[in-house]
């Protein structure tokens, strides 16, 4: 409300009783008693309505001296309980008696009659406290004029406004001590509890059960998984130790009871026990209560898968052609330069007919091209040095035991597709822990064969349940140090997989290790406790609460204080919106958690139907034999002329037609001897370079 407006409404409140003034005034000034809608004093007013030099103070004017009278009008308010409009309290203020401030206890009834005029200044303990110097509440300092007019006039005084409630500001504390007690409300607040968030009409993988503030678990309330949203991809996280092992068997065990295949990576060893029962005790029993569990053991129909034959299981090989020259230079560590020109050498090795199998093939054709530069001179040169580079890291590689990796026969990832007679998926695990020294490698494989599900399996759109569920064990090894082409080809994968029925779930230790177009695809979070003991680590904590949706949770103090087998969990429903972040306590898985025997993988292994396809490895001929016979007849020695011919005369064959002449003309071209040989490369070996730049032959 305006300056004039306020005085205008006390001249008309209190024209009726002027107020004596404290001297006589100045030539041509009256005493105009004025005052605002708390009683304040406004000062004098030339009779003319101009202002006068005593008159340039603030609108609230000195204290008022000793016997002057003070009248308080009531401020306008609602209707009270007796049903009297404002106009009739504001009469009954009017014809109160006046109250001498020198009169005993004449301040306390002030008070007292604004406190009952003014209910809801007791919820303002700031505007009901007395104040100094006639009733002004006392200006900080930095205030601002409209500051000082909404302390005059706050907004639950002014006309037809309705009392609101405000929180006091605490006084008295630092601004620091302010944000610490702010934190401390908030952390008292009661959580945001689901109560329908997690119900699903489909089946669901169940993961636990919400853990409430006090720290008990409500088997009541059960946190569960789509098993159709399973192809949207997810994230498995946390530190070492916390449990991210047991939630893959968990999540394995569970998608195999429904019929999906599963797929992952074993890289220490533990998750072998997915094929023997788990062995009851105390802990499993608490567990299982805790969470509402009926929990029985119960052993999977699984796998074992080597690289290689390096280790226990079936051998998993990829031939050199079809494992292609992104994701070799991704293994032997090369610059963006040299995988173009290793890119360069495969394309000459599949433009000639020459089949790269092994590394030794591979190796063949580098030191033919460098014997060779003319052979490259259409399509770019090799140079020397660059060569060099790459031959010598095949050659490291190969002294490192890789040459068993590589060669036939090539694995088929339908394979991984089957599911037991009784309708259960096959859990496919692939044993790392004789090669973990070697991380590059194995994260590469089973990128090949992402890549190779990608290029080999149909479209499907979006089925009821997934074709296969692919656990990525150690992302970050995937990612590190990894060139833009080679990320924008994950990010592509990861985006076009899911209309093929497969479902990623990368697993690693903070979000931040997965690039954030890669996460941003990922609808499922479980995510485990974090440590920050470092600045490293508390800035990885901000950033991994940062990309969870909005939550009533702490997730800052959570995540530091979640027990082993405890995460914080949010999924996408069935119509693909995300469900409420929840503090979970995990089920137990129903295998054994911890290695199985020796003998039951052994045993496992020798029973399955894979071990005759590829438990034999096969070296047909390929690049390294053509091109050594080639070799071999270029340095033998030129061979004698041939004894001269009789000199009769042939029999007269019968004159060619001109059709005839053209024929053989045309076979005998250059033009067409290239042609053909080309066609008979395709026929007998069509390669097509995929996102990956790995290669599949047509079956």
């Amino acid at each position: 409300m305006r300056g004039a407006d306020v005085r205008r409404r006390a001249r008309r409140v209190h024209r009726a009783r002027p107020r004596p003034a404290r001297g006589p005034p100045r030539p041509g000034h009256v005493l105009h008693p004025r005052a605002d809608d708390h009683g304040r004093d406004a000062g004098l007013r030339p009779a003319d309505g101009r202002r006068g030099p005593r008159d340039r103070q603030p609108l609230l004017g000195p204290r008022l001296a000793a016997g002057a009278v003070v009248r308080r009008p009531a401020p306008r308010a609602r209707p009270d309980a007796g049903g009297r409009a404002e106009g009739d309290r504001r009469d009954d203020a009017a014809h109160a008696p006046a109250v001498r401030r020198d009169q005993p206890g004449g301040g306390q009834r002030d008070e007292a009659d604004r406190a009952r005029a003014d209910p809801v200044g007791r919820r303002h303990p700031r505007l009901a406290q007395p104040q100094p110097h006639g009733d002004r509440p006392a200006q900080r300092r930095g205030q601002t004029r409209r500051h000082r007019a909404h302390a005059r006039h706050p907004p639950h005084h002014r006309a037809g406004a309705a009392p609101c409630a405000r929180r006091a500001r605490p006084q008295g504390l630092h601004v620091r001590d302010r944000l610490g007690a702010a934190r401390q409300r908030h952390a008292r607040q009661e959580v945001h509890e689901p109560v329908k968030g997690y119900d699903f009409e489909g089946p669901a993988l169940e993961l636990g059960a919400l853990v409430r503030e006090d720290g008990t678990a409500d088997p009541s309330e059960r946190v569960r998984i789509p098993v159709r949203m399973m192809n949207r991809h997810g994230l498995v996280a946390g530190a070492t130790g916390t449990g991210k092992t047991k939630t893959l068997q968990l999540m394995a065990e569970q998608l195999a009871g429904q019929g999906v295949p599963v797929f992952l990576a074993d890289v220490k060893g533990d998750l072998s026990g997915l094929a023997s029962p788990g062995t009851p005790g105390d802990r499993i029993a608490r567990r299982a209560a805790d969470v509402g569990q009926d929990w029985a053991p119960e052993g999977c129909a699984t796998e074992f898968f080597s690289l290689g034959g390096v280790g226990e299981g079936i051998p998993l090989r990829a031939t050199m052609s079809a494992f292609g020259p992104t994701l070799l230079s991704r293994v032997l560590e090369l610059n963006e330069t040299q995988e173009s020109s290793l890119g360069l050498i495969f394309y000459f090795a599949d433009t000639h007919g020459l089949p790269l199998l092994d590394l030794k093939d591979l190796i063949a054709v580098i030191r033919y091209l460098t014997e060779t530069p003319e052979a490259l001179s259409g399509i770019g040169g090799l140079s020397a040095s660059t060569a060099g580079v790459i031959l010598r890291a095949l050659v490291n590689f190969q002294a490192q035991g890789a040459e068993a990796f590589f060669g036939e026969p090539e694995f088929d990832v339908h394979d991984l597709l089957r599911t037991t007679p009784d309708g259960r998926g096959v859990i496919s695990v692939l044993e790392l822990p004789a090669v973990q020294d070697r991380p590059q490698l194995f994260s590469t494989f089973l990128m090949w064969l992402l890549a190779d599900l990608f290029e080999t399996l149909p479209e499907v759109g979006d089925p009821d349940k997934p074709s296969l569920v692919f656990f990525f064990d150690e992302a970050h090894l995937l990612f590190e140090d990894a060139s833009k082409a080679f990320l924008r080809s994950i990010t592509q994968t990861v985006r076009l997989i899911r209309s093929k029925g497969v479902g990623v779930f990368f697993v690693t230790q903070t979000p931040k290790d997965v690039p954030a177009d890669v996460l941003a695809q990922l609808g499922a979070r479980v995510q485990h406790a974090l440590r920050a003991f470092t600045p490293q680590d508390a800035k990885a904590l901000k950033a991994t609460v940062s990309t969870f949706p909005a939550s009533s949770y702490d997730l800052e103090r959570l995540l530091t204080e979640l027990g082993i087998g405890e995460a914080v969990v949010t999924v996408l429903s069935e119509t693909g919106a995300p469900t409420p972040v929840t503090w979970t306590r995990l089920r137990a898985p129903r295998s054994l958690m911890a290695p199985s025997a020796p003998a039951v993988v052994r045993g496992a292994i020798a029973a399955s139907p894979l071990l005759s396809k590829y438990g034999t490895a096969v070296d047909r001929q390929s690049a390294y034999e053509i091109l050594t016979a080639r070799l071999a007849r270029q340095q033998e020695p030129e061979q004698e002329a041939p004894a001269e011919r009789p000199t009769e005369r042939p029999a007269e064959r019968p004159a060619k037609t001109p059709r005839q002449s053209a024929l053989e003309e045309m076979l005998a071209s250059k033009e067409f001897r290239s042609l053909a040989r080309t066609a008979a490369t395709a026929l007998g070996r069509e390669i097509t370079r995929t996102i990956f730049g790995t290669a599949r032959r047509r079956r």
